[in-house]
């Protein structure tokens, strides 16, 4: 109770001279994902799937910067060059899907929204939504990170995901209820949310969706994603403008995810046609 209190202190002392200028900041993170992929009863020599593990491995490994003054902030993946062999060559699906990353997400606190701009299938949309308030529950361990004092708060969270077990499902099936079944294309489970926040830098901000803490979250973790910060600038010479998107068909989460369903389940079925004509090779079709 009394680590509680003195984090309210700290935040609001800080948060006092914060508001009394210009502040922004900029935070490097590294997400991480696993993904345990499911090949059924697939015959896939051992070094495909081995290659194919590793390029999912690489795909759901990324950078991103979080730019974020005392309401607003933007995160955004930072661009990669493509390595040699990194494209599927049409044969297969785009394993990077799995990760929790879209295009950049905008966040404004003070309003209780956010906006992500996405690009599907050639098509722009704008989606625009209420963040998501998670009932955070502020314990007294502490851990370094970097050079900041970071204080563990966690939470339980609704995760909606890629069903990664619907890619590779064989296309002759005459099980009807167990195929029903596996074209569902997302999974729906509730997870423990771990958050290392730092008083510190005492703004409600954090990396991807997560935010609400009384201090800038420098790590958070689910049952398969971890994000750390790898670098803080506060008050960088060269000021970053936060505008939030406006181009594009303007969608709710909800729409967007059954548009982007039915997406993907017409790529699937685009991908297991052309693998009709190219069986006994060993690839998943």
């Amino acid at each position: 109770m009394k680590s509680r209190r003195f984090i309210g202190l700290v935040f609001v002392l800080l948060c006092g001279s914060l508001y009394a200028q210009d502040f922004q900041g900029k935070a490097t993170y590294f997400s991480k994902t696993q993904v345990n992929m499911d090949f059924g009863n697939r015959q896939i020599p051992e070094d495909r799937k081995k290659e194919m593990m590793e390029r999912i491995k690489r795909a759901n490994e990324k950078t991103f910067v979080l730019n974020f003054n005392q309401t607003e902030s933007i995160y955004k993946e930072e661009e990669q060059l493509e390595q040699p062999g990194g494209r599927d060559g049409g044969r297969g699906p785009r394993f990077g899907a799995f990760s929790t990353s879209g295009g950049d997400l905008y966040k404004n606190i003070k309003e209780g929204k956010y906006l992500i701009k996405n690009e599907l299938l050639g098509k722009i949309f704008l989606i625009d939504d209420e963040l998501e308030k998670l009932d955070w529950v502020l314990g007294s361990e502490t851990r370094q990170i970097g050079n900041y004092t970071a204080f563990k708060a966690t939470a339980k969270k609704t995760i909606k995901r890629p069903n990664t077990r619907a890619i590779f499902r064989r296309r002759n099936d005459d099980d009807k209820k167990e195929e029903a079944k596996r074209e569902e294309e997302f999974e729906i489970k509730e997870v423990e949310i771990v958050a290392w926040y730092t008083p510190e830098i005492p703004v409600n901000q954090g990396p991807s969706e997560y935010w609400g803490l009384p201090g800038l979250i420098l790590a958070v973790s689910d049952d398969i994603t971890t994000i750390v910060c790898s670098e803080i600038t506060l008050n960088p010479k060269e000021k970053v403008e936060i505008k939030a998107p406006s181009k594009g068909k303007k969608v709710t989460q909800a729409e967007y995810d059954k548009i982007s369903q039915e997406k993907m389940k017409e790529m699937r079925e685009n991908f297991r046609n052309r693998g009709g004509r190219g069986r006994g090779n060993g690839r998943p079709q």
